[in-house]
C-alpha cells in the first residue's frame, strides 16, 4: 500500500505541476512576458510548487530530513539529471546575458546554504532572509528582464485567462493531494526498510517533485526552445533555495542532519559551479556533456546510500 501511495503521489505531482505550468504560462503570455522571463520565473516557480508542498508538509510532520533532502536533491536532479537528459535529447543553445545573470543568482543562492545549514538548524530568521532574497530577485527580474532574442511565433494563441485560472487551481489541488500521499508513502517505506529518511528525501522524493521540471525541460528541448529548457532549471533552483526553504523555515524551524553539510551540499555546489561555467563560457551544452552529467548523477545516487 505504501508503494501505491508513492506512485499515486508522483502521478498527482506530475499532472498537477503540468496543469499549473500550463495555466501560469497562459496567463504570462497574455501579459506579453518574454520567453526567458517565463522560464526563469513563471515556469520555474510553477514547477517548484511540488517541492514547496512536500517540504512544508514534511517539516510540519516531524520529518525534517525529507524536507531538506528534497531541496538539495531536487536541485541536484535539476542540474545533473534534467539538464543531462535534455541535452541528450537536443543540444541546449545558450544565448544572451540575461541567462548568465540569473545563473549568477542561482550560484549565490546555493552558496548561501553554507551559513544557513551550518548551525544545525534553519531558524525562522534564516528563512526570512532567504525569502527576502527571493523577493529582491523577482523584483529585479521583472524590472530588468534583459535582452531576449526574438523567437518565431509558432505556438497557438494563448487561452483565455479564465481557462488558464482553471488549470492553475486544478493543478494546485492535484499537487496538494500528491504531496501528502508521496510523503506518507516515502516515510513508511524508509522506516520499513531501515533506509534513512535523508536518503529517501534526496532521491525518491526529490526526483518525484522534480518531475514537472523534467517534463517541462524535455518538452522544451524537443521543441528546440532552449531558453525555456535551461531557464526552467535555473529559475527552479533559485526558487527551491530562496523560496521553498525560506517559506518552510518561516513556518517551522528545520533541524539539519550533519550529512547534508558534509556530503550532499558540497556536491551540489560543485554541480552548480560546473553548470555556471558551462552557461558562461560555452555556446551550447552538447550531448557529450549531457551524458557526463547523467553519469555523474547515477554515481551520486550510488555513493549517497552510504
Amino acid at each position: 500500500m505504501d508503494y501505491v501511495f508513492v506512485m499515486a503521489g508522483l502521478i498527482g505531482l506530475f499532472f498537477g505541476g503540468e496543469a499549473l505550468v500550463r495555466g501560469s504560462v497562459g496567463i504570462a503570455r497574455r501579459m506579453a512576458v518574454p520567453p526567458l522571463l517565463i522560464g526563469l520565473t513563471v515556469v520555474g516557480f510553477g514547477t517548484s510548487t511540488p517541492e514547496l508542498l512536500v517540504s512544508v508538509d514534511a517539516a510540519l510532520r516531524g520529518v525534517p530530513d525529507i524536507a531538506v533532502g528534497n531541496i538539495i536533491g531536487s536541485n541536484l536532479a535539476n542540474i545533473l539529471l534534467i539538464v543531462g537528459v535534455s541535452a541528450l535529447v537536443w543540444p541546449i543553445r545558450i544565448s544572451g546575458a540575461t541567462l548568465r545573470r540569473d545563473t549568477g543568482v542561482m550560484m549565490a543562492a546555493t552558496l548561501m546554504l553554507i551559513p544557513v545549514l551550518a548551525p544545525g538548524e534553519i531558524a525562522r530568521l534564516s528563512g526570512l532572509v532567504l525569502f527576502a532574497g527571493l523577493v529582491m530577485y523577482l523584483s529585479w527580474a521583472y524590472l530588468r528582464p534583459g535582452e531576449v532574442e526574438p523567437t518565431a511565433e509558432t505556438d497557438a494563441p494563448p487561452p483565455s485567462n479564465l481557462v488558464s485560472l482553471v488549470w492553475v487551481f486544478a493543478g494546485l489541488i492535484a499537487l496538494m493531494a500528491g504531496a501528502r500521499m508521496l510523503v506518507d508513502g516515502a516515510v513508511a517505506i524508509a522506516r520499513g526498510y531501515g533506509v534513512s529518511e535523508a536518503f529517501i528525501g534526496l532521491t525518491i522524493v526529490a526526483v518525484g517533485t522534480s518531475l514537472p521540471e523534467l517534463a517541462t525541460s524535455l518538452i522544451a528541448a524537443l521543441r528546440r526552445q532552449s531558453e525555456i529548457a535551461i531557464g526552467n532549471i535555473v529559475g527552479s533552483n533559485i526558487f527551491n533555495i530562496l523560496g521553498i526553504l525560506g517559506v518552510t523555515a518561516m513556518v517551522t524551524p528545520i533541524p539539519v542532519a550533519s550529512r547534508f553539510l558534509g556530503f550532499d551540499l558540497p556536491i551540489l555546489i560543485v554541480a552548480s559551479l560546473v553548470l555556471t561555467g558551462l552557461l558562461v563560457t560555452r555556446p551550447a551544452i552538447g550531448r557529450g556533456i549531457g551524458a557526463i552529467m547523467l553519469a555523474s548523477y547515477v554515481a551520486y545516487i550510488w555513493f549517497a546510500q552510504g
